[in-house]
């Protein structure tokens, strides 16, 4: 694997991750009266927009990347929409 896309995947794993603790904690206490559906769905859209981008150039790090935030932030709206 060559550089650019070692430093593209560890930015996708890094992105993707940082998602993880607050997917965690929303599981974990079905709380979501802190978190704005909003911020939550303007990402979604970003992130699949993302994810249509990376799909349309072949970069598999943009894929990878985006397809876990977007299926991390969707669980979050998800449940959002669920528990309020």
């Amino acid at each position: 694997m060559d550089l650019v896309n070692t430093i593209g995947f560890g930015a996708a794993l890094l992105s993707a991750v940082s998602m993880a603790p607050q997917v965690i904690k929303v599981y974990r206490t079905k709380k979501t009266d802190d978190l704005s559906l909003w911020a939550f769905l303007v990402l979604a859209c970003g992130l699949f927009l993302w994810l249509v981008y990376g799909i349309l150039i072949q970069a598999l790090p943009i894929i990878a990347g985006n397809a876990v935030g977007l299926t991390f932030a969707l669980y979050i709206v998800i449940m959002k929409i669920r528990y309020g």
